[in-house]
This record gives C-alpha cells, structure tokens and sequence, in this order.
C-alpha cells in the first residue's frame, strides 16, 4: 500500500513492517502507540524504523494513519492530568490558621 509519510511515498506492507521491527526492543510509551505482534511501540519509533527518517520529520498522525490502513491496532496516549487549582491567597491563609465556625446569621429586624 502506498502511504505518504513527511512528504515522501512508501510503500508499504504489513509482512514488511512486522519484519523490520522484529528484533527491535519497544522504548518507554509516552503518547501514542501501535500494537506490532504482541508488542506496544511508541509511534515515532515505528515511523522511525519504517521510513528511516528521523522523528522530527515526521507527525505521529502520519504513522498511525499509515499503521491503521495496513490493520495495526493503534492507541491514543495517556490522558494529561488536570492542573490543580490554586487556592486564593484568602484559602490559603484561613486553611493554615484553621477554619473559624461559622458566624451565627444575623437576627431579622423587628419593624
């Protein structure tokens, strides 16, 4: 199959690219990531190995588009963990003094 990776074509097979990554020892998972065999490989390591490019040259969107024609399974990277939120100068102060009872409500007005 024909796919266009950084500007350039390749053809590509899936037998071919089961062959050039036997052997090749999958690095630490990070974000987006193709199962070959029975191993998980970070995208940019399999474009890497395929097109002989470096990962600069590339987007991790090209291989997995290329990867999913040829019937690997690919997945989506980690989710990023939300930003805690800061706690207002105010918050702050009463957490470390300790949180006063809270006031009684005011009595209504007999008019």
């Amino acid at each position: 199959m024909r796919c266009v990776i950084a500007r350039f074509p390749f053809d590509l097979d899936k037998s071919g690219v089961l062959d050039s990554m036997k052997g090749v020892k999958p690095e630490a998972i990070t974000g987006e990531s193709v199962i070959i065999g029975r191993r998980h490989y970070p995208v940019k390591q399999v474009g890497e190995v395929i097109t002989r490019q470096d990962r600069r040259d590339f987007t991790s969107g090209e291989v997995v588009r290329a990867m999913t024609r040829l019937g690997f399974t690919c997945q989506a990277g980690p989710e990023p963990e939300p930003a805690p939120v800061a706690a207002t100068p105010l918050q702050t102060a009463s957490a470390l003094l300790g949180s006063p009872a809270p006031a009684p409500a005011p009595a209504p007005l007999g008019l």
